[in-house]
């Protein structure tokens, strides 16, 4: 027994780990494996690590980054999957594991619990509230178009467009199943979205998502996260056009209206040429109807206005005579008013005093002041000596001549100080007597003259204030303010006769 044993290769833990990895690997080069995902998670480096289990055992796994990247489905924890890869070893624990190429969710149930479990959680964020949808266009000059370029999705809703209404139609080709078909979806919406207003490339004014009928797994990029929200996010109104009526995915909720075919989506994106021009023209028809009603309306409305109003050729008559009234009033009244004005200016020069005057009067009012101002200051003086002699009692009184002095000299005092007052008085008086020498200089017809303005006399002198009176050929006189002129008038206004009181002057 003991040579038997001997007789066995042997092996470093190298080699026989690397012997290992050789079999497993040639063994299972390709295998599909069911089971329940545990312990996932993401290395920072990028690649997944997870656990794949049933009742009995478990399967460690792994997913290169490279390939992370372009699974079907997001792993979760308690998803059930089919996992297509090769089954390898790890020298460095001594254990095996699978290394994943492919992931797809394990039956339909189980895709549907998916999808359901992800409506749930986008709903709560609010992506699918009605308050965020647009309304869809009434009739867009641009359609923005994301589906496969080769399939019948395209052709029935260019065909249906142009049965309709011919519109521009841009089309974003991208794949609607499989790998990378979402993140092809996300990049059209998206770059639609970024197109410029104005620019070389024309900006849709509506968006359409679709794609044919098929199996729950060939729309499931239409349920991925990414592309609902991109739907939601794209601020161009978007239309879900995805398998047929009885399908629904993601999208249609997020998008701001779902038809249930990819025909009716062109349908509702533009109206019937023919019906609009129809519904147009019967709109134009009322629209005409409705304003000649407004104006025969209108019409007889003013017409039963008119019957209250009196006839307009006696309102312009009675109109014109107090026209006429108000005028010949208004000519009589302004001579009368130059009248006036005239006695009034006579009447305040007669109370005007001459400069003369002014100055007698005030030195006569001074000159008593005077006389006043010294009767009083004898009085005072007399009353001071009898009181004076009333308290010393008989005492020797001060010498008569020393008050006569004093009184003399506050006598002197007093009357300087009068003087002065009178000066000023006499100044001020002047003052005023040449401020209104002034002011009754401004109001002479000479300074009006001064101004530019010419006083103008017929040949008997009086002033002329009319064109009226001067007749053609006429010769008046032109008085200025350095001299006079004679002129010749030209016209034929006859000259109308002139009573004493129609007469003004300036003087």
């Amino acid at each position: 027994m003991s040579e038997t044993t001997h007789n066995l290769p042997e092996y470093s833990v190298s080699e026989l780990a690397f012997a290992l990895k050789r079999t497993v690997e040639q063994a299972y080069d390709r295998v599909r494996v069911r089971g329940e995902i545990s312990g996932f998670k993401r290395a920072a480096s990028g690649h997944l690590y997870l656990t794949l289990k049933d009742a009995d055992a478990v399967l460690d796994a792994v997913c290169w980054k490279g390939v992370a990247g372009r699974l079907g489905v997001k792993p979760e924890d308690g998803m059930e999957v089919v996992c297509l890869g090769k089954l390898t070893t790890y020298p460095g624990r001594s254990k095996y594991q699978m290394v994943i190429e492919q992931m797809e969710l394990a039956g339909e149930g189980a895709l549907l619990k998916l999808i359901e479990d992800r409506r749930k959680r986008l709903a709560a964020e609010g992506l699918f509230d009605p308050a965020r949808k647009r309304p869809i266009p009434a009739l867009p000059t641009v359609i923005g178009v994301v589906t496969s370029p080769t399939g019948a999705v395209i052709r029935d809703i260019l065909h249906r467009l142009a049965d309709r209404f011919p519109r521009h139609v841009l089309v974003w080709p991208v794949l609607v199943q499989g790998e990378g078909a979402a993140q092809q979806i996300v990049a059209a919406i998206a770059g639609f979205n970024r197109i410029e207003a104005g620019g070389t490339i024309p900006r849709p004014d509506l968006l359409i998502v679709a794609r044919g009928g098929g199996s729950l797994e060939d729309l499931m990029a239409f349920n991925e996260e990414s592309v609902v929200r991109a739907a939601a996010a794209s601020a161009i109104p978007l239309i879900s056009a995805v398998g047929h009526e009885t399908d629904t995915t993601l999208i249609d909720f997020a998008s701001d209206w779902r038809a249930p075919t990819p025909t009716a989506a062109a349908e509702r994106a533009v109206p019937v040429r023919a019906e609009l021009a129809t519904r147009i023209a019967e709109i134009a028809a009322r629209l005409s109807g409705a304003v000649q009603r407004g104006i025969e309306d209108q019409a007889r409305h003013l017409k039963s206005l008119g019957r209250g109003l009196g006839d307009p050729a006696q309102l312009l008559g009675a109109a014109g005579q107090r026209l006429d009234d108000r005028a010949e009033r208004l000519r009589l009244a302004l001579p009368r008013l130059i009248a006036d004005r005239k006695a009034m200016v006579a009447n305040l020069g007669a109370r005007l005093l001459s400069p003369r005057e002014l100055v007698n009067a005030a030195r006569q009012h001074l000159t008593l002041a005077f006389q006043r101002l010294v009767a009083a200051q004898a009085k005072s003086m007399a009353e001071r000596v009898r009181r004076l002699d009333v308290a010393t009692g008989g005492l020797k009184p001060r010498p008569l001549t020393v008050s006569i002095e004093e009184g003399r000299r506050r006598s002197n005092d007093l009357g300087q100080r009068l003087a002065r007052a009178g000066g000023q008085a006499i100044t001020r008086a002047e003052s005023d007597l040449a401020r209104l020498g002034q002011l009754l200089d401004s109001y002479s017809y000479e300074r009006v003259l001064e101004r530019g303005f010419v006083l103008v006399r017929d040949r008997s002198g009086a002033p002329v204030t009319s064109a009226a009176e001067v007749r053609g050929g006429e010769r008046i006189n032109l008085r200025f303010a350095d001299g006079e002129r004679t002129a010749l008038a030209e016209g034929e206004a006859k000259r109308k006769p002139k009573t004493a009181a129609d007469q003004g002057t300036l003087i």
